[in-house]
């Protein structure tokens, strides 16, 4: 997994979801996997299971995912530190969403809610 800039991002989501999941579920209520891909076109799989667990794994989701995002590893740094807009880089196809869509919107209060506890 070196190699990622989101690693940090993902650790400290994983920290902060494990320690008080009740929150995050309530926010999000999903199975998020994400596909990131850095900069030597390896790829790295993460699983977000906000819908009854509260755990983030390395791992593609052992059961089907409500919703699988594809995007850069620059590009989800660039989200979670908000220098670039979920919708804006959806559309511009900085980053590719499968399954449900509105899943996606509810996704970035935790996002912003990981990044303010961590101080990434």
């Amino acid at each position: 997994m070196s190699g990622f800039k989101s690693l940090p991002y993902f650790e400290q989501l994983k920290t902060n979801i494990e320690a008080d999941p009740a929150p995050y579920i309530k926010k999000a209520k999903g199975i998020y996997e994400f596909h990131i891909q850095n900069k030597d076109n390896q790829e790295q799989v993460w699983t977000i299971n906000l819908k009854d667990k509260g755990e983030v794994t390395a791992e593609p989701s052992k059961s089907k995912p409500d919703i699988v995002i594809t995007v850069s590893d620059d590009n989800f740094v660039d989200l979670v530190d908000g220098k670039i807009n979920g919708n804006k880089a959806f559309m511009e196809r900085k980053l590719k969403v499968k399954g449900n869509i509105m899943l996606a919107t509810k996704l970035d209060g935790v996002l912003q809610a990981a990044k303010a506890k961590a101080k990434l």
